[in-house]
């Protein structure tokens, strides 16, 4: 029963979990987001919560090659705003300061 009531404090009252990120520092910022099944959006981030549920305006969804679905074309389609479900969502970033950088776990072919 001790296990139980680990998480409540002296008054009885239970301890309000806090989040290990602290996303205020990104509200009004771009940031880009990778979901669960390998899609990836950009947008404003505009408001979150606990659970990693984002609302992000301006959204811009990267669209995938329909011949090899880990491969982002350069075509993109304009989402507006959209809410985010936080259990999806595999990856947050800022926007500015992100590159990408070639596979270091693929070797490369000579051609």
């Amino acid at each position: 029963m001790a296990d139980r009531n680990q998480d409540r404090n002296k008054e009885g009252k239970k301890k309000k979990k806090k989040s290990i990120f602290d996303l205020s520092k990104y509200i009004d910022k771009q940031i880009r987001v990778k979901f669960q099944g390998g899609r990836e959006a950009s947008g404003v981030l505009k408001g979150f919560d606990p659970l990693l549920n984002l609302a992000l305006d301006s959204t811009i969804e990267y669209l995938r090659d329909p011949d090899d679905q880990f491969k982002l074309t350069e075509d993109t389609r304009q989402l507006g705003l959209v809410v985010c479900r936080g259990t999806s969502v595999v990856l947050i970033c800022p926007q500015d300061g992100m590159e990408a950088i070639p596979n270091p776990f693929i070797q490369q072919q000579d051609g």
